[in-house]
């Protein structure tokens, strides 16, 4: 079974992947299909690790919104005909960019560091 440091590692990679194709903005996001999957498919994989993050880990780490984050995750993968491309955007801009931090946070309060 993964740890919950595999399954933090898992989102801040799948940020990564997502940062390295939304630096060129929202013109190119909105224009290239290729990079609005791309982001939708690293959002749904930062959802489902986030789920698999164990009970105690969310309880101890309430500044994270657990629920919402799995909840876009399941939006995203059961309404796939009804995505919201403003709604992905403004997670990219808006919510990854604290989550990255919250992440860095607890995985530098257990001693681990990214890679």
């Amino acid at each position: 079974m993964r740890s919950d440091f595999d399954r933090l590692q898992d989102v801040l990679e799948a940020m990564d992947a997502i940062q390295r194709h939304v630096a060129a903005g929202r013109a190119v996001f909105d224009r290239d299909e290729l990079i609005r999957v791309w982001c939708l498919r690293h959002i749904e994989i930062i959802g489902e690790a986030s789920s698999r993050v164990t009970e105690k880990m969310r309880s101890a780490h309430p500044e994270i919104p657990w629920r919402e984050i799995v909840g876009m995750r399941n939006t995203l993968v059961h309404g796939y005909f009804d995505v919201d491309w403003d709604e992905v955007w403004n997670a990219v801009e808006r919510d990854l960019p604290p989550l990255r931090r919250a992440v860095e946070a607890i995985l530098s309060q257990t001693g681990e560091r990214p890679v």
